[in-house]
């Protein structure tokens, strides 16, 4: 095959890569006179070089499909769905034909005329376009081999076809741009070859430079010192050149999914909306292309298996459009793929009877199995649910082979699936033939790196008592400190508890060590730990090693298929001295010791960005169990409090007779639980709870006194029963037991009135209980004000400010009523609820103010922006009371009366 010929089969498939792209926009917006003009220079250019070559066959149907776009660009034909589904027949068979030509350098036997009579009479108006006929069941890689259109030209034209609403394409529009010519830079084709040439040379030439940097750290003065200097900047620089050349959005790889998508509705008579986002993440080209496939069946999948019909939809409350995102993004240094729907998510009895009778698991086996792990027999080979295997897809059909090549680039493919909500799944490529900074640590005489993408910071603390550090602004000492919460080591770091993760213990690099035995104790009461603090998705936690050396360039080598199954590693790597060292992965860690990461197949919605989770009440919670005023056990969410102290008597005054202690440069009160202090003792244990922001220019801090830390566990807090008892929520069932569940509203106006209120103000003179969104950016109020809701009967989902929240309404996430914050960054409540406001599914829904602020012009701002009440901050009685008029009743009109409830 000569050079012009592969040139013209590069660029034609480009073209019709963009093709497929702006015929599927077109149908959506017939209007779009630049389109138009651009599928139009597109067909007329592949017409005009297939004559340059003396390609008569593709010429001939290039040239039939010009002339009907020539007729909808004179204004003369309409754009239709059938006629943009004719065109796409042209394009079809113009890649069926290319496909021949690629691999045999001719083109194939055969004529087009039944194709290419129908263009010809849609064009001169003698026919209206046909409906494509459905394709037989053949692999969807096959391309047709006959027309799509009915060959019947000269007969009277069908009863006008209805077909589905074509499918809305979002993110997806930049590769068509990309495509015309005349904004495109210059460029130079280069074969693949060279380029993985050069990235191999380069690979190389970095584990030089570190060997040659390690010689340079050992040798005083030398002379080569200033010129090694200068090489590692060029090799930097080149490397991250190469690296470039390598790298293509994930966009191009979604380029056909939107026809893939619009030609499914069609077929299935469905209504299907495709959303696509991170399509400029960025990917090795080669893992591009072993992705394409399983992305594309995941795909088909989702569409024919995942989403219900219209009318099911209608009958379930949801909108009759179904949902499919795409997304990607870069998390702790690899690249996340999810691929989730909103159908009818993946039916696990079914599964679980499919299992019994292939003979997979028994019944014992599959009754002491997760949700999760009954659903992941889905990658087992042959293995389906479908009733009858469709020419669509199958889902489970296939999936092993997905699962297969995913794994074959050294990824990883998991999924969630609620009933009634829909399905994720997630694909997690590692880094492979990538270079990128890591610390390096060592831990039992062995040495790691860890990316530095997932390094927070690095802390020296002792076991028990205070590493100086430094003072605050307020003169508080900015300390670290390991502590034990009934054995178990944590951190304290500043204001929060981070647990603690031992890497000999965790690895067993020591004999002598159980897993979860807690950190090494320091050998001398002087003794220091290096603890290098990671932070995976919206959880921090500490990694205790021995010893840290420095932050070095690597050459990321994928993990050896032995070790696939540990996941605590990412891949490994030669350092400059010769040695290969393995490459920690964070996120792996923080899943194997159960830091991150839910067992209870929460979905989790797919257009939240990483690091800023939706808080929803199924979730486990991390609980502190104490004991106060009697043997009942009772728990807080261990994300309210701020620390742990035990306070010595002689240091407890008493001020109009409460009890309160001179702490960080000021005074706090101190709540006793049981009614009064135990003055008896010599040390008195407090949790401490700070407000989290300043508001009133200084730090607010409240003690309650409790009897006894018992432990810290996680677990799901789910309220059984209403608290009974003044300061009690209720009670739930953690670790096992009932326990009581305090109020921590009342504790903290026990001891300050009015902790919940602002500053002065200037402007001052899955089951059916009700669902409610929290919006509310303080984590403080948003742990405190769950379990409240909750305990009501509400099942709650929080958000930490308004974007999130919107990007709830957009994938039709439905809810009853939405309680929001007035003070957030970024976005505020009044901008947020003009913004539910202006349309979309949430415009009815009441919306209720959570505020310290409460004068007239501040209840009148918030009726005029769109509030349907306003409740004070925090007052629990009245904003229950809200929620049961404003969910009884239809929402006020914006001219109604807006009060505040105080």
């Amino acid at each position: 095959m000569d050079d012009l010929l592969t040139d013209f089969l590069t660029e034609t498939n480009e073209s019709l890569a963009a093709l497929d792209l702006a015929l599927v926009k077109l149908e959506q917006e017939p209007e779009d006179a630049a389109t138009l003009s651009l599928i139009f220079r597109l067909v007329h250019t592949i017409k005009g070089t297939c004559g340059f070559l003396g390609l008569p066959r593709l010429e001939r149907v290039a040239h039939a499909g010009e002339n009907v776009l020539g007729r909808v660009r004179d204004g003369v034909l309409a754009v239709s769905p059938d006629l943009v589904s004719a065109i796409l027949a042209a394009l079809d068979r113009i890649k069926s034909i290319i496909a021949t030509l690629e691999a045999t350098g001719a083109e194939p036997g055969g004529d087009d005329l039944v194709l290419i009579a129908e263009l010809d009479a849609i064009s001169e108006g003698r026919a209206a376009p046909a409906v494509p006929a459905k394709p037989a069941a053949a692999p969807a890689s096959l391309p047709p081999t006959h027309s799509p259109l009915s060959p019947a030209v000269e007969a009277p034209p069908a009863p006008a076809f209805v077909a589905p609403d074509p499918v809305p394409v979002e993110a997806a529009t930049e590769p068509v741009a990309a495509a015309d010519s005349s904004l495109a830079s210059q460029t130079i084709r280069v074969g693949v070859e060279v380029l993985e040439n050069l990235m191999t040379l380069v690979s190389e030439l970095v584990l030089t430079r570190n060997q040659l940097l390690q010689l340079a750290r050992s040798q005083e003065n030398a002379g080569f010192t200033g010129p090694l200097q200068r090489l590692s900047h060029i090799t930097s620089d080149l490397q991250e050149g190469i690296m470039k050349t390598r790298m293509q959005p994930i966009g191009y790889a979604w380029n056909k999914l939107p026809r893939i998508v619009r030609d499914l509705a069609r077929e299935l008579d469905k209504k299907i909306d495709l959303v696509m986002l991170g399509a400029e993440t960025e990917l090795d080209r080669q893992v591009l292309e072993l992705i394409k496939d399983p992305l594309t069946h995941m795909v088909r999948n989702s569409g024919d298996h995942g989403l219900e019909g219209t009318a099911e939809r209608r009958a379930r409350g949801k909108p009759e459009a179904g949902r499919i995102v795409l997304n990607a993004f870069h998390e702790g240094g690899h690249i996340v793929i999810e691929i989730s729907d909103d159908g009818r998510g993946l039916p696990i009895d079914r599964i679980r009877s499919k299992v019994l009778s292939k003979g997979l698991a028994t019944e014992a086996e599959l009754a002491a199995m997760t949700p999760e792990a009954i659903q992941r027999f889905i990658f087992r080979a042959g293995f389906s649910t479908a009733a009858a295997v469709t020419a669509v897809s199958g889902r489970g059909v296939g999936m092993d082979v997905v699962k297969t090549n995913i794994e074959r680039i050294g990824g990883t493919i998991d999924l969630k699936s609620v009933p009634d909500q829909g399905t994720v799944f997630t694909i997690k490529i590692p880094l492979t033939l990538a270079i990128v900074a890591a610390l390096i640590v060592e831990a039992g005489g062995e040495r790691f790196a860890i990316p530095q993408i997932s390094v927070v910071e690095l802390v020296r603390a002792h076991e028990g008592r205070p590493s100086p550090q430094g003072t605050t602004d307020d003169g508080a000492n900015n300390t670290s400190r390991i502590e034990r919460i009934n054995g178990t080591p944590v951190l304290r770091l500043r204001e929060r508890l981070l647990p603690l993760i031992n890497l000999d213990d965790l690895l067993r690099l020591r004999d002598g060590l159980t897993p979860g035995g807690g950190p090494v104790p320091p050998a001398a009461a002087d003794a220091s730990l290096t603890i290098v603090v990671a932070q995976v998705g919206a959880n921090q936690f500490g990694l205790i090693v021995d010893r840290v050396f420095d932050t070095e360039e690597i050459v990321v080598k994928p993990v050896a298929p032995v070790l696939r199954h540990i996941s605590m590693f990412s891949g490994n790597t030669i350092l400059g001295d010769g040695s290969v060292i393995m490459i920690l992965d964070p996120s792996g860690i923080a899943r194997a010791t159960g830091i991150a990461g839910s067992a209870d197949g929460r979905l989790v919605d797919p257009t939240a960005k990483a690091g800023r989770p939706i808080a929803d009440t199924d979730a486990t919670t991390a609980m502190l169990l104490f004991r106060a005023g009697d043997d009942t056990i009772k728990a807080v969410p261990l994300g309210l409090v701020a620390r742990l102290e035990n306070i010595a008597h002689d240091r407890i005054e008493f001020a109009s007779g409460t009890p309160v202690t001179q702490y960080r440069g000021g005074l706090m009160r101190i709540v006793p639980m049981s009614g009064e202090l135990d003055m008896t003792r010599t040390e008195q244990a407090v949790l401490v709870f700070t407000a989290e922001h300043a508001r009133r220019g200084n730090e607010t801090c409240m003690g309650l006194a409790v009897d006894q830390i018992v432990d810290v566990v996680d677990d799901c807090l789910r309220i059984e029963l209403s608290g009974a008892r003044e300061g009690i929520l209720g009670t739930a069932i953690v670790a096992g037991r009932a326990t009581d569940v305090i109020d921590t509203s009342h504790w903290l106006t026990k001891a300050h009135q009015d902790w919940f209120k602002t500053a002065h103000d200037p402007r001052d003179g899955g089951d059916q209980r009700p669902r409610l969104l929290v919006v509310e950016d303080s984590n403080f109020f948003r742990q405190m004000i769950v379990p409240v809701l909750q305990s009501a009967g509400y099942d709650v989902s929080a958000v930490p400010d308004a974007a999130k929240a919107l990007q709830l309404r957009d994938t039709n996430r439905m809810f009853e009523a939405i309680i929001s914050d007035i003070e957030m960054p970024d976005m505020d409540g009044l901008a947020f609820v003009r913004a539910v406001r202006a349309g979309g599914a949430w415009a009815e829904l009441p919306v209720i103010a959570l505020s310290g602020r409460g004068s007239e012009r501040d209840v009148e701002d918030g009726r005029d922006a769109g509030f349907t009440d306003y409740v004070g901050k925090f007052s629990k009685d009245e904003l229950l009371e809200s929620l049961r008029q404003c969910l009884s009743q239809p929402r006020p009109s914006a001219s109604a009366p807006l009060q505040m409830v105080a």
